[in-house]
């Protein structure tokens, strides 16, 4: 059986190029992770979802257990069947959503006890409890339980944090066992101090791991900061192994990302902006909405392959999407995650060429010169 690995291929400044190995398939790296939060993309099929170019799909961890319960996927013969996704499924360890979704959350050294915020049912995950719930998912990469220190935070308050994660960590690895072909994931926490990240890394590779993430990021700290973080904190990890940004973003924000040396990310901004009428192109973001798209025969982005850009109109698409037609949802969303996707593939193509700063570089001067709509 194939073993989880990693092959760095190419590197041009810390931008790097490489190849994840799984049992259920490579991913190209840099990566993008489409969301796939209760066993679906929404509007797309997972074979449309292929497709676009993704290698890997993200579950969730928090809303599974919720609902169907990880006990009946597990019994339905686990995620991928569950969902029909053959390829890798990375799942979340339920920490952000812990922090962001539930009520009376109460947090102590065993773990997280709080209130569903579908039914009010009151449930508890602790390190332990989150592998379990992730191996009986069946997921490839699994992410160790951490809490998703809020921003702002006072630097006491993100030091004790970052220092509970550390210890859960530790727990994380010694339940999650001796699992071949399938992957850990350790977080590096430490809010925006350095310090915490440099004490952060050193335990998480103390502990050891198969991939390392760089968790508590994009929310609420503004790029700037994020990427003033990310100009050191992926250096503190190990060169051999994934480094994953999590929740990470925008456009922008991958391309900023990709230069400051992550391998991994994900988002569910190009399939939730689909949903909303928020169209991705190289040229910047369009609002389908607006009233000037109604009488205009042009695709979304004339450069783009996808089946909303070959067959549709602007104009088709905003009938649809006023309409509250299921179709603008599946066509938008197509085509919002085949942006991403050729987004990826040209950065990893740059760096194999040693041409990532000129990729770049054409890539600000599209969106400074594209029309950017407002939402």
């Amino acid at each position: 059986m194939t073993q989880f690995s990693f092959d760095l291929h190419s590197t041009d400044g810390k931008a790097r190029t490489g190849i994840i190995h799984t049992p259920r398939g490579d991913i190209r790296t840099p990566a993008f992770m489409p969301v796939g939060t209760a066993a679906t993309v929404k509007a797309m099929l997972p074979k449309n979802v292929r497709a676009t170019g993704a290698d890997i799909l993200l579950g969730n961890t928090y809303h599974l257990m919720l609902r169907p319960t990880a006990e009946r996927i597990a019994n339905l013969g686990g995620l991928h069947r569950f969902m029909n996704w053959e390829r890798p499924i990375l799942t979340d360890s339920g920490g952000f959503q812990v922090m962001s979704l539930s009520d009376l959350r109460k947090m102590s050294e065993q773990g997280v006890t709080f209130k569903s915020h579908i039914d009010g049912s009151l449930h508890e995950i602790t390190p332990e409890r989150s592998m379990e719930i992730q191996r009986l998912l069946g997921s490839d990469i699994v992410m160790c339980f951490d809490e998703c220190t809020p921003h702002p935070a006072p630097e006491d308050v993100a030091l004790k944090s970052m220092r509970m994660s550390m210890r859960w960590a530790h727990r994380s690895r010694d339940a999650f066992g001796d699992r071949p072909g399938h992957a850990l994931f350790g977080i590096q926490q430490g809010s925006v101090f350095r310090d915490q990240r440099e004490e952060s890394a050193e335990a998480l590779k103390a502990i050891g791991f198969e991939g390392y993430a760089v968790g508590g990021l994009a929310v609420g700290e503004g790029q700037e900061t994020m990427f003033q973080v990310l100009d050191y904190a992926p250096n503190m990890l190990p060169a051999d192994k994934p480094r994953y940004l999590m929740g990470v973003g925008k456009p922008d924000d991958l391309v900023g990302g990709v230069k400051r040396g992550i391998d991994m990310f994900d988002c569910v901004l190009p399939s939730r902006s689909g949903r909303t009428g928020q169209i991705f192109t190289r040229h910047g973001v369009l609002n389908i909405k607006n009233a000037r798209h109604k009488d205009d025969p042009r695709p979304l982005d004339e450069a783009c392959t996808c089946p909303a850009c070959r067959s549709y109109s602007r104009a088709y698409l905003h009938h649809v999407f006023k309409a509250q037609e299921i179709i603008a949802s599946m066509l938008m969303t197509w085509h919002n995650l085949h942006y991403y996707q050729e987004l990826m593939a040209g950065m990893r193509d740059a760096i194999a060429a040693g041409t990532f700063d000129a990729f770049e570089s054409q890539f600000r001067a599209q969106r400074a010169q594209g029309d950017i709509e407002p939402l």
